[in-house]
Protein backbone atom coordinates (compact mmCIF):
# COMPACT_ATOMS: atom_id res chain seq x y z
CA UNK A 1 0.00 0.00 0.00
CA UNK A 2 1.32 4.17 -1.08
CA UNK A 3 1.14 6.12 1.29
CA UNK A 4 1.46 9.18 -0.37
CA UNK A 5 2.36 10.03 -3.75
CA UNK A 6 4.25 14.12 -4.12
CA UNK A 7 5.31 15.67 -7.62
CA UNK A 8 6.19 18.78 -8.40
CA UNK A 9 4.49 21.86 -9.77
CA UNK A 10 5.52 24.86 -11.53
CA UNK A 11 2.80 27.31 -9.94
CA UNK A 12 1.20 26.06 -6.93
CA UNK A 13 -1.34 27.98 -6.35
CA UNK A 14 -2.54 27.20 -9.77
CA UNK A 15 -2.37 23.22 -9.47
CA UNK A 16 -4.04 24.08 -5.82
CA UNK A 17 -7.42 25.23 -7.59
CA UNK A 18 -6.85 22.91 -10.43
CA UNK A 19 -7.07 19.98 -7.73
CA UNK A 20 -9.36 21.39 -5.13
CA UNK A 21 -11.74 21.59 -8.40
CA UNK A 22 -11.16 18.50 -10.51
CA UNK A 23 -11.07 16.13 -6.81
CA UNK A 24 -14.79 17.69 -5.90
CA UNK A 25 -16.70 14.85 -6.86
CA UNK A 26 -13.99 12.26 -4.59
CA UNK A 27 -14.72 14.20 -2.12
CA UNK A 28 -10.54 14.68 -2.00
CA UNK A 29 -10.24 17.74 0.16
CA UNK A 30 -6.56 19.23 1.18
CA UNK A 31 -5.55 18.02 4.68
CA UNK A 32 -2.72 20.13 5.41
CA UNK A 33 0.54 22.05 3.43
CA UNK A 34 2.10 25.24 4.06
CA UNK A 35 1.35 28.10 1.79
CA UNK A 36 4.17 28.39 -1.20
CA UNK A 37 5.23 25.08 -0.31
CA UNK A 38 3.25 21.60 -0.60
CA UNK A 39 -0.28 20.75 -0.46
CA UNK A 40 -1.41 17.48 0.80
CA UNK A 41 -4.59 16.01 -0.39
CA UNK A 42 -6.52 13.43 1.74
CA UNK A 43 -7.45 10.67 -0.64
CA UNK A 44 -8.99 8.26 1.90
CA UNK A 45 -6.10 5.81 2.40
CA UNK A 46 -3.30 8.47 1.50
CA UNK A 47 -1.84 11.63 0.55
CA UNK A 48 -1.63 13.19 -2.59
CA UNK A 49 0.89 15.83 -2.32
CA UNK A 50 1.63 18.55 -5.27
CA UNK A 51 5.05 20.37 -3.95
CA UNK A 52 6.66 23.98 -5.37
CA UNK A 53 9.01 23.04 -8.06
CA UNK A 54 12.09 25.40 -7.62
CA UNK A 55 12.29 28.34 -9.91
CA UNK A 56 14.84 26.46 -12.54
CA UNK A 57 13.46 23.15 -11.88
CA UNK A 58 12.10 21.69 -14.61
CA UNK A 59 8.86 20.08 -14.25
CA UNK A 60 8.79 16.38 -15.22
CA UNK A 61 5.27 14.91 -16.01
CA UNK A 62 4.80 11.82 -14.56
CA UNK A 63 1.28 9.45 -14.76
CA UNK A 64 -1.11 8.90 -11.37
CA UNK A 65 -4.04 6.91 -11.90
CA UNK A 66 -6.53 6.87 -8.53
CA UNK A 67 -9.40 4.18 -8.69
CA UNK A 68 -12.42 4.56 -7.94
CA UNK A 69 -15.46 2.09 -6.94
CA UNK A 70 -17.90 3.59 -9.86
CA UNK A 71 -18.26 4.72 -14.11
CA UNK A 72 -19.79 8.21 -12.46
CA UNK A 73 -17.32 9.11 -10.38
CA UNK A 74 -15.05 8.69 -13.13
CA UNK A 75 -17.27 10.52 -15.36
CA UNK A 76 -17.50 12.80 -13.12
CA UNK A 77 -13.97 13.60 -12.07
CA UNK A 78 -13.44 13.89 -15.64
CA UNK A 79 -15.92 16.66 -16.01
CA UNK A 80 -14.57 18.72 -13.04
CA UNK A 81 -10.96 18.33 -14.21
CA UNK A 82 -11.37 19.41 -17.96
CA UNK A 83 -14.13 22.69 -16.39
CA UNK A 84 -11.13 23.16 -14.07
CA UNK A 85 -8.71 23.98 -17.24
CA UNK A 86 -7.32 20.21 -17.19
CA UNK A 87 -6.62 19.04 -20.98
CA UNK A 88 -8.16 16.03 -22.55
CA UNK A 89 -6.19 12.73 -22.70
CA UNK A 90 -8.93 10.39 -23.25
CA UNK A 91 -12.49 10.60 -22.35
CA UNK A 92 -13.83 8.18 -20.20
CA UNK A 93 -14.57 4.89 -21.88
CA UNK A 94 -13.87 1.60 -21.08
CA UNK A 95 -10.60 0.12 -21.97
CA UNK A 96 -10.36 -3.65 -22.70
CA UNK A 97 -6.69 -3.44 -23.69
CA UNK A 98 -6.06 -3.30 -19.59
CA UNK A 99 -8.86 -6.04 -18.26
CA UNK A 100 -12.69 -6.32 -19.82
CA UNK A 101 -13.68 -4.27 -16.71
CA UNK A 102 -11.39 -1.74 -17.02
CA UNK A 103 -13.44 2.18 -17.16
CA UNK A 104 -10.83 4.74 -17.31
CA UNK A 105 -10.65 8.78 -18.49
CA UNK A 106 -7.22 10.87 -18.87
CA UNK A 107 -6.95 14.71 -18.22
CA UNK A 108 -3.72 16.68 -18.32
CA UNK A 109 -3.15 18.96 -15.47
CA UNK A 110 -1.28 21.88 -15.98
CA UNK A 111 1.78 21.16 -15.58
CA UNK A 112 1.29 18.67 -18.01
CA UNK A 113 0.90 14.97 -15.43
CA UNK A 114 -1.11 13.05 -16.51
CA UNK A 115 -3.80 12.20 -14.49
CA UNK A 116 -6.09 8.64 -14.57
CA UNK A 117 -9.06 7.96 -12.29
CA UNK A 118 -10.24 4.45 -13.41
CA UNK A 119 -12.37 1.50 -12.12
CA UNK A 120 -11.92 -2.05 -12.60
Amino acid sequence: MIDHVSIKVSDLEESRKFYEKAFESLDYKIDFGELGVFWAFDVKKGLFEIIQANKDEEVMPIHVAFRVNSKRLVDSFYRSAIEAGGKDNGKPEPCPEYTKTYYAGFVFDPDGHNIEVMMD
